[in-house]
């Protein structure tokens, strides 16, 4: 980071960072992601009509992974101890808990609760993330999208279920 506030893309510190970040987000939540993949018990539950099928969410997860990654380390660049950076590892922790609660535990109900608090996280991250960085804000309006989508998602298969 420079005096000015504005982060040195010519510091190789920058770089290491930017890949930290992409390496613990992206690889974590692919651990995660392989480690609880749907199965039998998902495929036989009563699913609303707008359920995308299920080839959609890798793409989905890993294009937002990298954006939450980027955001974050932006956040990271800037303001370290802010809130907007607390908020983003809030958000992650409860992030990756979400697919074990769901597809390994099969508690619908706990699992639409995480993902209340996911969704309240990056709403908060965007709030305090505009005070620091507008990319970073930017970057989570799509996850932010994504998230609203998959609660409602997870809220219609837990009625149905």
């Amino acid at each position: 980071m420079t005096a000015t506030g504005t982060i040195s893309y010519r510091s190789v510190r920058t770089w290491i960072t930017l890949a930290v970040f992409l390496v613990v987000v992206i690889g974590v939540g692919g651990l995660i992601g392989t480690s609880s993949i749907p199965g039998t018990w998902y495929e036989g539950l009563a699913k609303p009509p707008f359920n995308p099928p299920n080839w959609v969410f890798g793409p989905a997860w890993g294009t937002l992974y990298v954006m939450i990654a980027v955001a974050g380390w932006r956040i990271w660049m800037l303001a370290p101890s802010s809130t907007a950076m607390k908020l983003w590892f809030a958000q992650m922790i409860f992030n990756f808990t979400w697919s074990p609660i769901w597809f390994i535990g099969q508690l619908l109900w706990p699992a639409f609760a995480v993902i209340i608090v996911i969704l309240a996280l990056i709403v908060g991250f965007i709030l305090a993330a505009r005070k620091t960085d507008m990319i970073a804000t930017w970057l989570f309006l799509p996850y932010l999208g994504w998230v609203a989508f998959a609660s409602l998602l997870n809220l219609s298969i837990a009625i149905l279920n």
